[in-house]
């Protein structure tokens, strides 16, 4: 008799717990809303919604109407859900002109540019052979135009979209000691690597970069131009007789991009003068290289599975408002160098210093049903433990996933803290995590579509999404910032 009446004892209490760690509105993230909105925004419709364009406008449109029928207020500028901003862009103008030996490249097929300089070349090549045969620290190459032999050798390519990375990595580890040493500019000769990754390179070269005023790229510094060659060049430019003629030109203009802002006002008197801000991001990557028969690259995972998530964490505080206000910010540009976020954490709608936690999330709804992670868990990309430590819970308590810390590690190869719009808000000391089910295959690709969406754990994610922001909006004291916080770079 003691046993049952021990067992009716637990379950009661148990259940009592449970519903006390349930917040309210919980049933409001539904999984048909998930994939209708998920079918809305990832759709071929936006063309994947490349930042600074038309597409990547309307999607924010299109996101500013879903913010008001959900029943956001206005939190952009001049009382409306958006906040414009301008995109500095540099890209390589169709006039540019290059020639080897006196003969014609055609810019993008024989011949790549990876860092643009306005400059006029003319002058014979050194050639300097096969990089992994060099000490390119130990070189009098001051003034030259050198050529140089790509190798892959000791370069870990087992990491995420080795086809962009490739030239990146074969420039920081001997392009770079040559521009020390004062090269006028570098050809590299692709290697096998640096010839399958050509077409996927070239996508990103011919973008050429993008800024925000104030930032590094919107005034091209840069003098040292990088070119690419095929292999078949390695003849003409063996013997260091070969000569380029270039007259490399950058064009400037501007582009519109924007964050979408709404809030829900808090019902604490005090508590709502403070806000919980849920982050995302709109852009894709618009239209790319053919892969599997398609070349639109629809962003659903990456980010419209946490545009959606928000928008039913969205719901779910409209029904049952927290004690806080909570603020929903989907960032323009992101792809383009967390420029949307960038600067909103400067020219913020709200008073920065009412923000007490920003939740943000990239790709959610991928891999495992049970697999997942959060960043900025441990030191030193933890900057509040008292955040983190509600996160767990709220894991706990809900979707129970099995964390992958790993990535968070700073020798993780992908550096990933690094790359999503929680970044600008950690550096401000603003308590900052990122939500992520991790990356995949089709990360970046246009197989990244509604069709491999996985939307039970979608809504699991963003059930936990929803958990957290319910803890932060209605816990007495704001998470505290960690003391000497401080990131690796």
């Amino acid at each position: 008799m003691k046993k049952i009446y021990f067992l009716l004892s637990f379950l009661i209490f148990g259940n009592t717990i449970f519903a006390q760690n349930t917040p309210p509105a919980l049933s409001q993230i539904k999984l048909e809303d998930l994939k209708n909105d998920m079918k809305g925004l990832a759709d071929a419709n936006f063309k994947g919604r490349s930042a600074g364009t038309l597409d990547e406008l309307k999607a924010a449109m299109w996101l500013g109407e879903k913010y008001r029928s959900i029943g956001l207020k206005p939190a952009g500028d001049d009382g409306t859900y958006f906040q414009y901003f301008t995109l500095w862009r540099n890209q390589i103008s169709e006039q540019t002109k290059i020639e080897l030996n006196d003969k014609k490249l055609n810019l993008w097929r024989d011949v790549a540019i990876s860092q643009m300089a306005n400059i006029s070349l003319n002058s014979t090549i050194t050639y300097l052979g096969n990089a992994s045969e060099i000490d390119t620290n130990n070189l009098d190459v001051k003034g030259k135009i050198v050529a140089i032999e790509a190798n892959p050798k000791g370069i870990n390519l087992n990491v995420s979209l080795p086809t962009w990375r490739y030239s990146r990595y074969i420039f920081v580890k001997y392009g770079m000691p040559l521009i020390r040493r004062g090269a006028a500019a570098i050809i590299f000769v692709a290697d096998e690597t640096a010839e399958n990754a050509w077409a996927d390179a070239n996508e990103n070269y011919k973008r050429g970069n993008y800024d925000i005023d104030g930032g590094v790229n919107v005034n091209l510094t840069t003098t040292v131009p990088v070119l690419w060659v095929h292999q078949s060049a390695k003849k003409e430019l063996q013997g260091n007789t070969a000569s380029l003629k270039a007259n490399i030109i950058v064009s400037k203009y501007p582009y519109p991009s924007v964050n979408i802002v709404g809030k829900i006002e808090g019902t604490d008197p005090t508590l709502k003068s403070e806000y919980l801000l849920y982050s995302g991001h709109t852009d894709a990557h618009g239209i790319r290289n053919v892969i599997k028969g398609d070349s639109i690259c629809y962003g659903a995972d990456d980010n419209g599975s946490v545009d959606v998530a928000m928008l039913s964490n969205a719901r779910a505080f409209v029904k049952n408002p927290a004690k806080r206000s909570v603020l929903f910010v989907i960032h323009g540009a992101e792809e383009r160098g967390l420029l949307g976020s960038r600067y909103y954490s400067v020219h913020p709608t709200v008073p920065l210093s009412s923000i007490v936690a920003v939740l943000n999330g990239d790709m959610i709804g991928r891999n495992h049903i049970d697999s997942a992670t959060v960043l900025g868990s441990i030191p030193p990309h933890r900057n509040s433990l008292e955040l983190v430590n509600m996160t767990l819970e709220a894991n706990k308590e809900g979707p129970n996933f099995k964390l992958d810390s790993s990535w968070d590690d700073v020798k993780h190869i992908e550096g990933w803290y690094f790359r999503s719009d929680h970044l600008p808000y950690a550096r401000l000391g603003i308590p900052s995590i990122m939500y992520t089910s991790l990356l995949h295959p089709d990360y970046h690709t246009p197989q990244d579509n509604i069709e491999n969406i996985n939307y039970p754990k979608l809504k699991k994610m963003a059930d936990w999404m929803y958990r957290t922001g319910w803890k932060v909006a209605n816990a007495k004291v704001r998470p505290a910032t960690d003391k000497n916080f401080k990131l690796e770079r």
